[in-house]
């Protein structure tokens, strides 16, 4: 299920799975968050991948469709690259702080 936003709406499952991460302790609870968006943007780019393929063959049954799961995969892909740039850099500022 998704809304018109492109953001899709949580399910009873996923809910659930939510508060068991709450629950964990704080570094079990941020594991679990960083393995999920990690395997979710590899879903985008194997989807996107694929996308391209299927337009360079011909395959492609929407072309609308395609470009959008490529543009996902890219837009997911630099998110997770920012993420990482910040979290680095919050890294080496703790190294650098003096105790």
């Amino acid at each position: 299920m998704s809304n018109i936003s492109g953001i899709s709406s949580a399910s009873t499952a996923d809910l659930f799975k939510q508060k068991d991460s709450v629950e964990k302790t704080g570094g079990e609870a941020f594991a679990d968050q960083l393995k999920s968006a990690l395997n979710e943007v590899n879903e985008y780019q194997e989807t996107g991948e694929k996308a391209v393929a299927d337009i360079a063959t011909g395959q492609v049954q929407d072309l609308h469709q395609a470009a959008i799961a490529i543009g996902k995969a890219e837009t997911s892909m630099k998110l997770m690259l920012e993420i990482r740039n910040k979290a680095l850099n919050a890294y080496k500022e703790i190294g650098r702080t003096q105790l």
